[in-house]
């Protein structure tokens, strides 16, 4: 278990915390601010309890320049929305200067400063000793409240903990609880579900979990490299063309294994990637040449709608179909809605699979939404993750 900010003294003392406010911006502004208030619970108890704080985060991929594009002024003046009161904000390429230096050893309890993107210096993603002293420099005490960032060695995630003690925010306390715990000690029937498009983003994953789950439901873009495993014929859909034989390993290990792999009996075929396609439901053995399999069929959705119902345990990582086209959204909303009426603990692994259920107006019917696509990912494949592993133990 590591520490979190309720395990070591905060009153007077400068906390620097790393935050993840990469958000989605258009034209300036922020689209959707649930990382920015993802962080609230952290932020609110360290100014509750009177420490001086520091906040720091990346936004987009400005490539160790000061594009300032990715500026994280925008964020500063939601954070002032959000708690109501001014945050310094000090725009310079350097993130961490003289006036940086100033202002932080002159901060009152209470009071919030927010850095400029970490990602201006080059440093930073590569760990870079200077870079992480400086940043450390600033305070008394490292929070890492970043899962979504927890995943990588960078200099304002791991490096800065080498030089200051180091907890966790409420946030990663939380991601580390709930995918934690689904994973390594889950209320069975413990069921996953794993979509997206190619079984070599998902390989390691999908190893971990045949050693824990009772199911595992495959769907999405990579069912199709099961399907040519199996010697079926796929049409133009889709295909993992390398990983075809690793597939075929997979659904032998499964079997070996005694859990009960999953895939789609029915699909929803079109001519072409688009929305308008003309579009038709065969059986997963019938794919006509010339069609591409978009989503999961009729029947599959009652399959694996009742597979959900009956866990106690849920883990969903990536879509069953193309959601974003609505002709083709009706299997990952039927995955979406069985999850909500399951009784059990159901968690989302992040990425497309959180915009799915947050745009079907289904977040609020789960139980764990995790904020780290990638973080997760490697977190449910067992990895240890670099942000997480520099903590404190209890």
């Amino acid at each position: 278990m590591k520490k979190t900010v309720r395990d070591i003294e905060v009153s007077g003392r400068t906390v620097i915390v790393r935050c993840d406010f990469n958000v989605p911006m258009q034209d300036g502004a922020i689209t959707d601010d649930i990382r920015i208030t993802s962080a609230m619970p952290t932020i609110k108890y360290l100014i509750e309890k009177g420490a001086k704080v520091i906040l720091m985060s990346h936004l987009g991929r400005p490539e160790g320049t000061a594009d300032m594009k990715y500026t994280l002024n925008p964020v500063a003046e939601r954070l002032g929305q959000l708690l109501n009161k001014d945050i310094c904000f000090i725009s310079t390429p350097e993130v961490v200067n003289e006036e940086v230096k100033e202002k932080a050893g002159s901060l009152k309890a209470g009071e919030v400063m927010l850095l400029e993107n970490v990602r201006f210096r080059k440093e930073e993603t590569k760990n870079g000793t200077e870079f992480s002293k400086e940043l450390a420099g600033l305070a008394d005490i490292f929070v890492n409240d970043a899962f979504g960032t927890a995943h990588r060695a960078h200099s304002s995630t791991a490096g800065i903990a080498d030089y200051l003690p180091a907890v966790s925010g409420f946030l990663i306390e939380k991601e580390v609880q709930f995918l934690g715990n689904a994973v390594e000690n889950p209320e069975r029937p413990f069921v996953a579900i794993m979509g997206g498009a190619k079984v070599g983003d998902k390989i390691l994953v999908i190893e971990n979990l045949l050693k824990k789950v009772d199911t595992l439901i495959i769907g999405g873009g990579m069912a199709y490299t099961f399907f040519k495993a199996k010697g079926y014929e796929i049409g133009t859909s889709i295909l993992d063309a390398e990983n075809v034989g690793l597939a075929a390993e997979l659904l032998k290990k499964a079997d070996s294994m005694g859990v009960k792999l999953l895939l789609p009996v029915d699909i929803k075929v079109a001519k072409e990637f688009a929305n308008d396609s003309v579009a038709a439901y065969c059986d997963m053995d019938q794919i006509p040449a010339g069609m591409m399999g978009l989503d999961i069929g009729p029947k599959t959705q009652k399959l694996f709608a009742e597979e959900v119902r009956s866990a106690k345990t849920v883990v969903w990582n990536g879509p069953v179909g193309v959601f974003e086209m609505p002709n083709f959204a009706e299997g990952t909303i039927a995955v979406a809605r069985a999850l909500s009426e399951c009784g059990g603990i159901t968690v989302i692994g992040g990425g497309d699979s959180a915009a799915a259920v947050e745009q079907f107006g289904l977040a609020d019917k789960m139980t764990h939404i995790s904020t780290g696509g990638g973080a997760s990912l490697e977190f449910l494949e067992g990895k240890i993750l670099p942000g997480i592993a520099c903590l404190q133990e209890k």
